[in-house]
């Protein structure tokens, strides 16, 4: 499936973790070969008037994780990953939280849709991103509030359509590793910078 819903709804400081009625959530699958994981995630997106939302479920049996500051390689250990671009699909936004809370944001410029020419750049600060983590026996829960202003971008219109994806790493000594997309990229050895995999987020 390549077309994702962002439904309206308000969030909730009180339920965060809540699925909002009328939004659908979607599983994400095996990133290098389309396959079902291992270990099951699934990823809700929904708006309101000043942020986008996109709460993770993820199965875990084994937490990876120990960086702690922002801007720290999350991507070396267990994490979730938000592909966001608002305009053309060749510059994007890149937001990543661990199982600790902590936070990487940068902002991507890729001219031929690839890792090998891609430009990251580090500085750029998603303003006023929120993230929370809830871990219970056998779950890491991950709310992402991503505000618009931040992106630099109007409130979206309904029916305004952006490109993204969705992303989540688990490290695991015991199984290996595994990486898990909504729109799978089908690189092996495993690449999430693939904007021909991006698929479409419409705004309702």
């Amino acid at each position: 499936m390549n077309f994702l819903l962002i439904c309206h709804a308000l969030f909730s400081i009180e339920a965060p973790w809540d699925v909002p009625r009328g939004c659908t959530p979607v599983e994400l699958r095996r990133s290098t070969d389309g396959g079902i994981p291992r270990l099951r995630t699934t990823v809700t997106t929904y708006a309101d008037r000043e942020y986008l939302n996109v709460l993770f479920h993820a199965a875990d049996d084994e937490v990876i994780a120990r960086y702690r500051n922002h801007d720290d390689p999350l991507y070396e250990e267990d994490v979730v990953e938000v592909f966001l671009s608002p305009a053309t699909p060749t510059t994007y936004f890149e937001i990543e939280v661990n199982p600790l809370g902590t936070t990487f944001d940068a902002r991507v410029e890729s001219p031929d849709g690839v890792r090998s020419t891609m430009r990251v750049d580090r500085g750029w600060t998603c303003k006023n991103l929120f993230a929370a983590i809830r871990r219970t026996p056998g779950f890491v829960d991950t709310i992402v509030r991503i505000p618009f202003s931040s992106l630099g971008v109007h409130i979206p219109a309904p029916g305004d359509v952006w490109r993204g994806n969705f992303f989540r790493i688990d490290r695991s000594h015991s199984h290996g590793d595994e990486f898990s997309a909504w729109r799978p990229t089908l690189k092996n050895p495993a690449d999430f910078h693939v904007v021909a995999a991006f698929g479409r987020l419409r705004f309702e």
